[in-house]
């Protein structure tokens, strides 16, 4: 209805404009059902760097954009103009006004080099960072990538605060009663745009959004992409919330738009609270600990196995050792060491495992080689138990790695190792604060650099979850902001050697307090000095090339350091302390047994484990990673229970003395080791991205110059996108276009002239990588013939294919 009214506000009559505003208001006030919003005034569009001629539509910079004038004349620096809306002739200086276009009028574009950044010279992949007002854009990608896009990730104004977002050059109000027509209607326009470049079987779209707009812009998607599953995300992005009067808000969404062949990619993180570390299956420990432990019980289990000490390889088991004959501990067997089950006390133990079935599983990888024991002149073994190979056999537990020189196996249950993605994401690092403006601020090196940035791990990990298995994905961002996308694109290709391509799109509006600084300093929209503080100059871009190159352009490096999703083990001393303060441990009664416990175990030890004549508290319980030693007489007994016990990670001493506790802390650091804790691996920001990005910003050619070919230089960029932009942007230096363009570094081939067709086919049979060719002729037949022995091949006929594709803005 908007739309109605403001044409109506153009009718000469004022009395056949107040009678029919009269009944459009009749029109508003009509109930509606379903999502209604009012379609208004298509989005003008600036062009400012087309030449104002006779007959131009233009507009004032400073002014709105859809207060439009026609160009009568031009005087020297003046030009002479007729309001469309009230006829009236008006002088202005040539250099207040900038040609606009309007919705359905098409406009020819390019793409205009502004810089780059190049850290890995030698790698195909260059992502872009493109310049423009984002519906354009689209429709520039529409013709370069149409149905090619793999995930198009944007985070559009959430239409909630105080001048965030325009709308024809102009802030809209938060009390503006338009204001949810004119965001959906701007909304619309894209996302229709959008569909065209997405897959249309695998794509996936994601927009965030918060409560403002959630409810509107999920029914919009339904209407766009009906047969698109959709399923909407809650992301925590403020844990200390955000009080707007009544609840604290802490969360946004992420609506994700599935089209029908596309999936969530399991993860080994659900994303629904801390990762935590990863429950992996506890090996058990060969030698026996407890009642039947001695080699006198099981006379046949008491026998050596050999050890390649140097490359710490099990080498096989020999048959048992006649009883009661005794090994000489120390001697080698066949050149090799020799483990024998001694117990801690030094007495001879037995092994849990026959001869036969220990070489068998030692075949399989399932037998693992642990620290030499210089007290007992032995090694500490330990096998996977019946009940985990069964696991295995069933796939409740893949065997991750297989050492090349041992032969053993690393294992880890299935569900760790792939779990289904939760609709609620509480984690930390997507915190919008301290991974967002924070990041932004320290990057660029300013603070408050962006106002809202996305935290570069819940835009890595809402990306991750449907392009993680698809490593050379195609990446759109058209609301790219301060370049959060392009960040975890790169984070994620360095986390798992990818090469997905990412392509930004953003305008370069400043923030309305710089504007009125800009323009009380007397510059306007196009100055240099303008454009260099707006959004794609100022923040984008110094973004994308700071966090490739790993430094700034005054050489200062990047501090901090990116969070990976890759794990890494490191190793932990288990804590073991002393209970001194009990005057007599052995004649402790149960309930001073259970208060001690209470107080050092603080819950992680049940009561029901503590008996009157318990001497010690060892659970195989994961959840119980405490262990007590009562009675010091027995500390033997308790550290041979140990053996295998790995989830133990605190260990208390109830004696007074010193040199025993001192004994038992060594024992069990060399039968249990160290804690093997799984961290996430962390990246120095200040090595940088192995890849590289071009700069540009979208332009606009003359119809006629470009049918003759007069602008090929400038059309290059386009073709390279076109080429899938493979390689470093070509361009040519010299005012002579060349006949022909032979790139076979770019993968593509242009030929100018078709007179040299022989010579250029010639060229091209000698370069079987080139995919894409461009060739130069007005006859249908003739392209043709040119290209039918290129199949495979993406040929396309200039400037035939240009002319028929680029019309923008006509609202194809």
């Amino acid at each position: 209805m908007a739309l109605l009214q403001d044409l109506i506000q153009q009718i000469d009559d004022p009395a056949l404009r107040d009678r029919i505003m009269k009944e459009t208001d009749k029109l508003v006030k009509q109930k509606k059902f379903g999502l209604v919003f009012e379609e208004h005034l298509p989005e003008c569009t600036p062009l400012y760097d087309m030449e104002i001629h006779v007959g131009s539509k233009v507009a004032k910079k400073t002014g709105y954009v859809n207060d439009i004038y026609t160009v009568l004349k031009i005087d020297d620096d003046k030009v002479i103009c007729e309001s469309r809306e009230t006829r009236e002739e008006a002088t202005f200086d040539i250099e207040e006004m900038v040609v606009v276009a309007e919705f359905g009028e098409p406009i020819y574009p390019t793409l205009k080099p502004l810089d780059s950044v190049e850290n890995a010279p030698d790698s195909d992949l260059w992502h872009t960072l493109i310049e423009a007002d984002n519906y354009h854009a689209l429709q520039l990608l529409e013709y370069l990538y149409a149905g090619k896009v793999d995930c198009i990730y944007i985070d559009p104004p959430y239409n909630n605060r105080e001048k965030d977002w325009k709308y024809n050059n102009d802030y809209v109000d938060p009390v503006d009663n338009w204001r949810h027509s004119k965001w959906l209607s701007m909304m619309q326009k894209r996302l229709r745009l959008a569909k065209k470049i997405l897959n249309p079987s695998t794509g996936v779209i994601i927009v965030t959004i918060d409560e403002n707009e959630v409810h509107h812009l999920g029914m919009l998607l339904d209407e766009i992409f009906p047969e698109a599953v959709i399923q909407m995300v809650t992301i925590v992005i403020n844990p200390k919330g955000n009080t707007r009067g009544r609840f604290s808000r802490v969360e946004e969404y992420a609506i994700f738009c599935f089209m029908p062949d596309a999936y969530v990619i399991p993860s080994n993180d659900s994303l629904l609270g801390e990762s935590e570390q990863s429950k992996k299956p506890r090996w058990k420990g060969l030698l026996r600990s407890g009642a039947d432990s001695r080699r006198e019980d099981s006379k046949n289990l008491f026998y050596p196995i050999l050890i390649d000490a140097e490359n710490k390889k099990i080498i096989k088991a020999l048959g048992a050792l006649p009883y009661p004959e005794k090994p000489i501990l120390g001697e080698k067997i066949e050149g090799y060491e020799v483990a024998w089950p001694i117990r801690s006390d030094l007495s001879e133990g037995r092994w849990m495992l026959s001869t036969e079935t220990f070489n068998e599983l030692l075949q399989m990888g399932y037998i693992s080689l642990g620290k030499y024991d210089s007290k007992r002149k032995t090694w500490g073994l330990s096998y996977l138990s019946q009940s985990l190979r069964n696991q295995i056999q069933n796939g409740e537990i893949i065997i991750t790695e297989r050492d090349e020189v041992t032969n053993t196996v690393k294992v880890e249950y299935a569900s760790e190792k792939s779990k289904q993605i939760m609709t609620v994401w509480h984690r930390s690092l997507h915190d919008a604060g301290a991974q967002g403006s924070d990041m932004v601020s320290t990057i660029i090196g300013e603070s408050r650099a962006f106002s809202f940035p996305k935290s570069l791990y819940s835009t890595k990990d809402a990306i991750a979850s449907v392009v993680r298995n698809n490593k050379k994905a195609l990446i759109v961002d058209f609301f790219a902001g301060s370049g959060t996308t392009l960040n975890a694109v790169n984070l994620l290709n360095a986390e798992d050697t990818g090469s997905r391509r990412c392509i930004l799109v953003t305008n370069n509006e400043t923030s309305n307090e710089e504007a009125v600084e800009l323009s009380t300093n007397g510059f306007k929209v196009g100055d240099l000095e303008w454009e260099k503080h707006g959004i794609a100059q100022s923040v984008t871009w110094p973004r994308t090339k700071y966090t490739i190159n790993g430094f700034r352009d005054d050489d200062s490096e990047l501090e901090g350091e990116y969070f990976t999703s890759i794990l890494t083990e490191s190793k932990k001393e288990r804590s073991v302390s002393q209970i001194a303060f009990i005057e007599n441990p052995l004649s402790m009664t149960l309930s001073e047994k259970k208060q001690l416990t209470a107080l050092i175990a603080k819950g992680v030890i049940p009561q029901s484990l503590i008996k009157q004549d318990t001497k010690y508290i060892i659970s195989d319980n994961e959840k119980h990673t405490i262990s007590i030693l009562f009675d010091d007489t027995v500390a033997d007994e308790w550290i041979e229970a140990l053996q295998g016990m790995d989830h133990i990670t605190s260990l208390y001493i109830v004696t007074k003395n010193k040199k025993i506790f001192s004994a038992c802390k060594k024992e069990i650091k060399e039968t249990l080791g160290d804690i093997v804790i799984s961290e996430p691996v962390k990246l120095p920001m200040k090595v940088g991205f192995k890849t590289n990005a071009a700069f540009f910003k979208l332009s606009f050619l003359d119809k006629t110059s470009v049918a003759l070919g007069r602008q090929f230089k400038e059309l290059l960029p386009v073709l390279w996108m076109k080429g899938n932009a493979i390689g470093k942007c070509p361009t040519i230096e010299s005012e002579d276009i060349p006949s022909m363009m032979i790139l076979p570094q770019n993968k593509m081939a242009i030929l100018n002239d078709e007179i040299y067709y022989s010579e250029f086919d010639e060229e091209l049979q000698k370069h079987p990588e080139i995919k894409t060719i461009f060739i130069v002729t007005d006859s249908e037949t003739a392209y043709r013939e040119m290209i039918r022995h290129y199949d495979g091949k993406d040929c396309y006929q200039l400037y035939r294919d240009y002319l028929d594709n680029f019309r923008i803005n006509t609202g194809r």
